[in-house]
C-alpha cells in the first residue's frame, strides 16, 4: 500500500483509507472488526469515522459507530491515523449540533471518550455551519490542537470559497491551518474540479475523496427497471434518510446510462468495475487518500485491489471523462 502525506502536512497515510459509517447498522459488531482487520491487513492506516455514524441511524444509535472503533482500537491505536468528525445532531439541545465553541468542545470529549483514545490525529467540520462566525469555529479546532486532543484539523463538505477564507484566517490569527478537506468524488459526481481541487493543490490541503463507488452504483449492481434493495445504502432511512438522498444523486436515467456505459469500457479490458472506479479517484490530481468501505470484509477485495495499479492512460482518461461531460448537470449541494 504506498503512503503519501496529507497534503503538505508532516501526516502520513495510506493512499486507501477506510470509512466506517457502515459500523452498528449495516454492519454489526462482529463483522466491523473483520472489515478493519482485513483492511490493516491490506495495509490500511487511515481510518475514518463520525459522531453521528452510522449512516441510517435512530437517535438510539447516537455515537455507535465510534463505539464499535473503540472497541477494536484496542491494542491498534498506533497503527491508524485515526479520523472523526463533529456537526450533527447529538442530542436534543440547542448546542447539541453545529460548529459553535460549546458544541465543539463537548463533541470532542464525547468522540474521544467512544473510541477510548486520548487524541485524534485528524478532526474534521463534517458540514460548514452558516449560523456559526467561521473564526469562532477555527479559534475552537486550534484550541483542541494547543491542548493536545487533536494533532490536526480538516473539513468535510465544505465550499471552496470557504475552505479559501478558513486558510486566510488561520493564516492572520495564527492558527494551525486545515490540512485536508474530505469531498464526494467520483466518476458520475466531479463537481469539485472546477474550484475546489485546484485550491487545494495550489494551497497544500490534502482530498480525502468519499464515496468513489457513488454508493456501490458503479460496481455495476445496479441496474435499470431494478427496485431498491432493503439494507442497501439506497434504502437507508432513520432521521436523516441517506437513502433518498443517495437516490436523488444517482437513481436516474441518466446516471443508469453512465454505468452501462463504464460496465462496456470494464468489460472490454476485462477490468472489475469496482476497482477501476476506484482506481480512478486514486490518481486524480490532489488527493491524498481515496475512502472505500463495506458492508461485509469481502467486499473489500476489489478495491483494495485499486492499490497495486497506477494511473490510467490518456485514451482511458478521455473517454472516462464523458461519463461525466454527458451526465445533466444537478444543483450543487451545500
Amino acid at each position: 500500500m504506498e503512503v503519501r502525506r496529507l497534503g503538505a502536512s508532516g501526516l502520513k497515510v495510506s493512499r486507501l483509507g477506510l470509512g466506517t459509517m457502515t459500523f452498528g447498522l449495516q454492519s454489526d459488531r462482529k463483522t466491523s472488526f473483520q472489515i478493519l482487520d482485513r483492511a490493516v491487513a491490506a495495509g490500511v492506516s487511515f481510518i475514518d469515522t463520525a459522531d453521528v455514524y452510522p449512516l441510517g441511524r435512530t437517535r438510539s444509535e447516537f455515537g455507535l459507530t465510534e463505539e464499535i472503533l473503540g472497541e477494536w482500537l484496542k491494542g491498534h491505536r498506533q497503527e491508524v491515523v485515526l479520523a472523526t468528525k463533529c456537526h450533527g445532531v447529538m442530542g436534543p439541545g440547542l448546542n447539541d449540533q453545529g460548529l459553535g465553541r460549546k458544541h465543539i468542545m463537548e463533541a470532542v470529549e464525547a468522540s474521544l471518550r467512544r473510541l477510548r483514545t486520548d487524541y485524534l490525529d485528524l478532526y474534521q467540520a463534517h458540514q460548514f455551519d452558516r449560523a456559526t462566525p467561521l473564526e469562532e469555529t477555527l479559534r475552537a479546532f486550534d484550541d483542541l490542537i494547543r491542548q493536545g486532543k487533536v494533532r490536526y484539523v480538516g473539513v468535510s463538505n465544505w465550499p471552496a470559497y470557504q475552505v479559501q477564507r478558513s486558510l486566510a484566517i488561520a493564516d492572520r490569527r495564527d492558527f494551525d491551518p486545515l490540512v485536508s478537506v474530505q469531498p464526494r468524488y467520483n466518476l458520475l459526481y466531479r463537481a469539485i474540479e472546477t474550484e475546489l481541487v485546484p485550491l487545494c493543490r495550489e494551497a497544500g490541503v490534502g482530498i480525502i475523496a468519499y464515496n468513489p463507488l457513488a454508493g456501490g452504483f458503479l460496481t455495476g449492481r445496479y441496474r435499470r427497471g431494478q427496485e431498491v434493495e432493503p439494507g442497501t445504502r439506497f434504502a437507508l432511512g432513520g432521521i436523516a434518510k441517506p437513502g433518498e438522498r443517495y437516490r436523488g444523486r444517482y437513481w436516474n436515467e441518466a446516471a443508469f446510462a453512465a454505468v452501462e456505459t463504464f460496465r462496456t469500457f470494464c468489460a472490454n479490458r476485462g477490468w472489475d468495475m469496482a476497482t477501476t472506479a476506484v482506481r480512478w479517484v486514486m490518481h486524480q490530481p490532489g488527493v491524498s487518500v481515496a475512502l472505500i468501505g463495506a458492508s461485509r470484509p469481502d467486499q473489500l477485495e476489489q478495491s483494495l485491489a485499486a492499490s497495486a495499479l497506477g494511473p490510467l492512460g490518456p485514451e482511458e482518461l478521455q473517454e472516462l471523462d464523458d461519463l461525466w461531460y454527458q451526465l445533466p448537470r444537478q444543483k450543487v449541494e451545500e
